[in-house]
């Protein structure tokens, strides 16, 4: 029982190898419809949040926070998924999206760590927090393949296939730089690597099927109370965020901490107006609302 994300470039074969590896497991696949489910959640329009997990903000975009709050809306959709054991998620970011610690979160939370500072919540935990039943799979292809699919299907030339191919991995990266500060390409990021272009598809859905019935991907107590804490804070974070955009979620089981800009102009009611919001969200038994320099969302 486990959560497989496969993250690749487009025309790798990665949607044919994801439903034959949930039909071999009986799982669920799941994949562009995490879309629609933001948009009718969030009441955010399907196109808006589809170019939001494709194309980093643009240098304007940036200022107002837009693509952040979109991007968090996906989140929150994909995570609802993840809840469920036996998913294969066949979408973009899935890797990144269950990451147990965001870098902001976790630039917030070294905080903590600084002398002369007293905390007494639960936020050092979340160093230590492991989802051991994800398994996170990327799918690699030689350029020149996926060039042969993309020409056969647009009908399109070699020079036409070889730079739509390069747009579309350049604006992905410049994506997980942006939100994540990592490339999505990099190897570490990932449990299992396949190289397509010397794999069929069966090979690659036969590894994907070995490799999760591993001991070490099976969900423990604590792997999926880390992804039920981590939907949670996902569900907070993009429902505050009209109102709230540098608002940072971390939560224990039903308790919430939430890490709020401080300013000299910050609103004095902040806190207690984010508590009395997020009290009404289901699942949240006690809220926490910790106010921190400006300087450390920088």
């Amino acid at each position: 029982m486990a959560v497989i994300t496969i993250s690749r470039g487009s025309f790798s074969r990665g949607e044919e190898v994801a439903a034959k590896v949930a039909q071999q497991l009986g799982y669920m696949m799941v994949s562009h419809e995490v879309i629609s489910e933001a948009s009718r959640k969030f009441q955010v329009s399907a196109n808006k949040l589809e170019r939001a997990i494709h194309f980093a903000p643009s240098l304007l975009e940036r200022f107002f926070s837009r693509k952040q709050k979109y991007v968090a809306c996906v989140a929150a959709a994909t995570l609802a998924h993840f809840k469920n054991d036996n998913i294969v998620y066949d979408g973009l970011a899935g890797q990144f999206f269950a990451s147990s610690v965001s870098p902001m979160t976790a630039k917030i939370l070294a905080y903590f760590k600084n002398d002369n500072v007293v905390y007494t919540g639960f936020a050092e935990q979340y160093y230590s927090r492991t989802i051991s039943h994800l398994l996170n799979v990327r799918m690699t292809v030689n350029l020149e393949d996926r060039m042969r699919l993309l020409m056969k299907e647009k009908n399109l030339g070699r020079g036409q296939a070889m730079r739509a191919l390069k747009r579309e991995d350049n604006q992905r990266n410049a994506w997980s730089r942006y939100f994540y500060g990592v490339d999505n390409s990099d190897d570490d990021l990932y449990d299992l690597v396949l190289h397509m272009s010397k794999m069929r598809v069966d090979e690659a859905a036969d590894a994907i099927c070995e490799t999760v019935t591993k001991p070490r991907f099976k969900t423990s107590y604590q792997s999926q109370q880390a992804i039920e804490d981590l939907a949670l804070a996902a569900e907070i974070k993009a429902a505050l965020y009209d109102d709230y955009p540098d608002c940072e979620v971390v939560t224990d089981r039903k308790s919430v901490e939430i890490y709020a800009r401080f300013t000299i102009h910050t609103d004095t009611m902040i806190a207690d107006k984010i508590t009395a919001k997020v009290l009404k969200m289901n699942g949240v038994s006690s809220v926490s609302v910790i106010l921190i320099p400006s300087v450390i969302f920088t």
